[in-house]
């Protein structure tokens, strides 16, 4: 099927209820999270379109952690498709992975509130990543291996053809710093890409999102979030401290973030360093 463009004109800036979906109808309507909500809903139709992410009439499935990513994915999402400009079937999924005081009634009463069809899985990762890893390790690496396995088994069993992740602007230039710094590589986390076994698109529809936008987003929207660090596992990561160089950089010289995402898709293979890339060997010098 044809990959679709989101090419409808943007929000008005005045709406009735009847051009919004009803999860926004109880929030404050302010000038402030207007803008915010409508450069955040043209990033996500941008990453879209861009990356040539809808096949109409196809189903997706959303992981929902119950952090404020993956609650303004799914509220951005279900947007879109009220407005019409979104013609997918969304099903939202959390995984249960058995981290000790879990509170398992948040999310499916939330989703059961707006009515948004959702499958709740429990798959008890925790004690394997517990019983492989020593005591004070980082879990995170196993247990997101883990999980995005058990989500790409549930793709298939609900006739999903992607699965959709909330990582943000943030998420893929720390990512991008990781691999330059301790792998010795430059990449980071695309807005698209297929799964091993060629069955699955994993799509990133906020990855021109800024952290701080939805962190504001989630605030005023009041999603009942759920503490990522229930297993205790997450001082002293590499991530964490790429995280800080960021946020240096762009104290120092703001807009640096927005530069560097968009650097990632404006790349000169002919000014870099890998002949995989471009044939050096066939240049010459006119002799």
């Amino acid at each position: 099927m044809n990959e679709m463009i989101l090419t409808a004109p943007e929000p008005a800036e005045a709406e009735d209820a009847a051009s919004t979906h009803p999860m926004f109808r109880e929030i404050e309507s302010t000038v402030e999270f207007n803008k915010l909500r409508k450069r955040l809903i043209r990033l996500t139709r941008e990453a879209i379109d861009k990356f040539g992410m809808v096949r109409p009439g196809t189903r997706w499935l959303v992981a929902l952690s119950g952090g404020k990513d993956s609650y303004g994915l799914l509220a951005l999402l279900l947007d879109l498709k009220w407005r019409g400009l979104l013609p997918v079937e969304l099903l939202a999924c959390n995984l249960d992975q058995g981290q000790p005081n879990f509170p398992k009634h948040i999310l499916p009463e939330y989703l059961a509130k707006l009515g948004v069809p959702h499958r709740i899985e429990y798959q008890d990762t925790y004690s394997i990543v517990t019983d492989k890893l020593p005591a004070g390790a980082t879990y995170c690496s196993l247990c997101s291996r883990l999980r995005r396995g058990h989500l790409y088994r549930i793709a298939r069993e609900e006739g999903c053809s992607a699965l959709v992740l909330g990582h943000h602007r943030e998420d893929s230039l720390e990512t991008f710093f990781m691999n330059l710094f301790h792998g010795g590589k430059l990449a980071a986390m695309p807005g698209k890409l297929l799964n091993d076994e060629g069955d699955v698109e994993v799509l990133r529809p906020l990855i021109y999102c800024a952290e701080p936008d939805l962190a504001r987003f989630a605030e005023v929207m009041q999603f009942p979030i759920i503490p990522c660090d229930l297993c205790g596992s997450q001082d002293g990561l590499q991530r964490n401290a790429m995280k800080a160089m960021l946020d240096t950089m762009e104290k120092q010289m703001p807009g640096r973030k927005d530069v560097m995402i968009r650097a990632l898709g404006n790349v000169n293979a002919s000014h870099l360093l890998d002949p995989r890339l471009f044939d050096f060997a066939a240049l010459g010098g006119g002799q």
